[in-house]
């Protein structure tokens, strides 16, 4: 499943210093060991979204078989009187023992939706709350995103190339995520090692303007990877560049891209270009500042495949999905959150989404597991899997395919109202019993 982190770094003290400041008073006034029910979900959408998406949580079950104390960590926490002795102590045999369920990789969501259920002692589960929610939030924004990107792209593919607009291991999540969501390829050669995920990419303008001429660099890199490249035909004035690249490949040139200017009348003309030269098959790529409405403005134009970098890797304006973790049970009672607009239910709970006979969604029931159970219908489907129990992965959980499948099953039971990229309420509502 991976991390995006390098392997030689450790997850433990992703854990914010409040975690620990709870963790030892816990422990000093023995609390910490009371059996506990936290929960991760988002209260709203981002604003005007219609649907949320979960990713990451592969990512989560990784980066908590990795979470451990190290001595070099420990010491440093030792070193800063972060915590006391006792504290101390328990962390240096800090191993995450309970049972993690939730919603799988590639599931929609909405305000409400219990996405994680993490059960186990207080001490052990305060502890994972800011590497639950680092990750949970940051997957989810960026597949949420990429997935409005992916409709309005209707079928053409989209590559991933937003690896220079965001931290260098933040690009491996961004990529992955993105490609759970539908993107085709990703230009990120990490992301393509640790998750089997396609590399595309082709050359920016800086190979261009080294070579003494336009002719003289798509000869260079038509001579190493073949006529059906791609070749970046507007440095200098798109039209003698497309006359350039066709000349040096002929008319089985692979591809061009478009990185600038009004991209829709520019593919337009350049169709009509390539057309006259023969090149019929030959097709178009743009790129430079898309997100999903450029996308869709797009859709009658002469585009063959989009590329997609700082729009999707910061979320298009929603970069986190506003997910919580909130304790909602303590020794098997409920407990609750009262605060103005931070409200929180309290009680373990449970969810299925329930469907029309034609298969379209039409709202998500949650319900407290120990209160009464929603009645069954027919075309009513559960929510949560299992993914950890006793501290250890379940076998045979989804995989990344498995996501984009899922995914792609979830926007189809849609109501069409709930594609559309324009502010609107929660595709579906929430109820809950």
């Amino acid at each position: 499943m991976g991390s995006p982190e390098p392997a030689t770094t450790s997850t433990a003290l992703l854990t914010d210093h409040y975690e620990l400041t709870m963790l030892g008073s816990a422990l000093a006034d023995g609390t910490a060991d009371r059996p506990c029910v936290f929960e991760v979900f988002a209260r709203r959408l981002p604003d005007g979204r219609r649907y949320g998406v979960v990713a990451g949580t592969a990512r989560v079950l990784d980066a908590i078989a990795d979470f451990r104390f190290t001595d070099a960590e420990l010491a440093q926490l030792e070193a800063t009187a972060v915590v006391d002795d006792t504290t101390l102590s328990w962390l240096a045999g800090y191993e995450f023992s309970g049972d993690i369920d939730g919603y799988a990789e590639g599931e929609l969501y909405f305000p409400g939706s219990p996405l994680l259920t993490v059960t186990g002692s207080f001490g052990e589960c305060v502890l994972l709350e800011t590497l639950v929610l680092s990750i949970l939030n940051h997957d989810s924004a960026i597949a949420s995103a990429a997935a409005r990107m992916s409709g309005a792209a209707h079928g053409r593919p989209i590559i991933e190339m937003g690896g220079r607009r965001t931290h260098e291991y933040a690009a491996v999540a961004a990529a992955r995520a993105a490609y759970l969501a539908g993107f085709a390829t990703t230009s990120n050669l990490e992301a393509g090692r640790r998750y089997g995920i396609p590399t595309r990419g082709t050359v920016a303008h800086a190979f261009m303007l080294l070579h003494d001429s336009e002719e003289a660099a798509f000869r260079a890199q038509v001579e190493k990877m073949g006529a059906d490249t791609t070749l970046l035909v507007d440095t200098y004035d798109i039209t003698a560049g497309i006359d350039a690249a066709v000349r040096v490949a002929g008319p089985e040139l692979g591809a061009i891209r478009i990185d600038s200017g009004d991209v829709g009348p520019l593919a337009r003309r350049a169709r009509e270009q390539l057309d006259a030269l023969g090149a019929k098959d030959t097709r178009i790529v743009v790129s430079g500042d898309l997100d999903e409405h450029a996308i869709a403005a797009l859709r009658a134009e002469p585009v063959d495949a989009y590329g997609v970098g700082t729009s999707v890797v910061t979320g298009s304006g929603a970069p986190t999905a506003g997910m919580v973790y909130k304790l909602v049970e303590v020794d098997g009672r409920p407990v609750a959150k009262r605060s103005a607009h931070k409200e929180s239910r309290g009680g373990r709970k449970s969810a299925l989404r329930r469907h029309r006979g034609t298969g379209t969604a039409v709202e998500e029931v949650v319900w407290t597991t120990a209160g009464k159970a929603p009645e069954p219908e027919a075309n009513d489907r559960p929510l949560q899997i299992p993914l950890i129990r006793a501290g250890r992965a379940e076998a045979d959980l989804p995989t990344l395919d498995d996501a984009r499948q899922r995914l792609r099953r979830g926007l189809v039971s849609l109501p069409w109202e709930g594609l559309k990229l324009s502010h609107g309420e929660p595709a579906i509502p929430t109820l809950f019993l």
